[in-house]
């Protein structure tokens, strides 16, 4: 599996107008989505839609929209693989 691009974990934010109940940010930093770690996108589902295939170290998880806009990464660190 070719990956699309790479970058490092800058900060997790709760989505807007997310009930506190979904507790999305912590759900990623016990998934391993912290600050400094390099996530990279592996792909998209049909259409570029979701779910979206992220690594974090060796492991690959599928995300929604909703989890995936949560992870704020750092500009300045983004690759883009070919």
């Amino acid at each position: 599996m070719v990956a699309m691009s790479s970058a490092v974990v800058h900060m997790l934010v709760e989505p807007a107008g997310a009930a506190n109940k979904l507790r999305v940010v912590d759900r990623l930093s016990e998934l391993g989505f912290i600050q400094g770690e390099t996530v990279t996108i592996l792909r998209r589902g049909p259409g570029g839609r979701e779910p979206i295939a992220v690594q974090i170290g060796e492991t690959v998880f599928a995300l929604r929209s909703i989890e995936a806009s949560c992870i704020k990464v750092n500009d300045s660190f983004i690759m883009k693989l070919a």
